[in-house]
């Protein structure tokens, strides 16, 4: 019998238990590849909640109230979506790309991504960790 007494599955896992999903939400599952060097989408929210695995590179994250900070290969993510922005899912590397896969919960008829225009990023700048706000 190969592998007696050897177990060759590996289970890293993140789980979040207060992730609010909008009734008849659709899943959607999407693998993003972002440019070396790319700062990725501008600030956007997602309509549920999204849950993410770090493929390839390094991505610098994102979400608003909280420290951005970065995400390397093999590590997973999540957000809540709603009302809650995500400033950043930036590439922190030159040479190679940043690559995720990513699983959506997403309202019906909302579209998966919903940028926020100049006027709305500023009205909200004061919700941005501190560190994440330019000075």
């Amino acid at each position: 019998m190969p592998n007696a007494g050897m177990s060759t599955t590996k289970l890293d896992m993140l789980l979040h238990q207060a992730a609010a999903i909008p009734a008849g939400a659709a899943a959607m599952v999407a693998t993003v590849t972002i440019p070396p060097g790319d700062p990725g989408s501008g600030p956007h929210r997602h309509s549920g909640p999204v849950f993410g695995y770090m493929l390839e590179g390094e991505m610098l994250f994102e979400l608003e109230g909280e420290e951005p900070y970065p995400i390397k290969a093999g590590e997973a993510f999540w957000e809540p979506g709603g009302e809650v922005v995500h400033y950043q899912a930036a590439n922190l590397r030159d040479d190679i790309e940043a690559k995720f896969v990513v699983c959506m919960l997403c309202a019906p008829d909302v579209p998966m991504l919903d940028f926020l225009d100049a006027e709305e990023i500023a009205a909200r700048t004061h919700l941005r960790h501190p560190s994440a706000v330019k000075g």
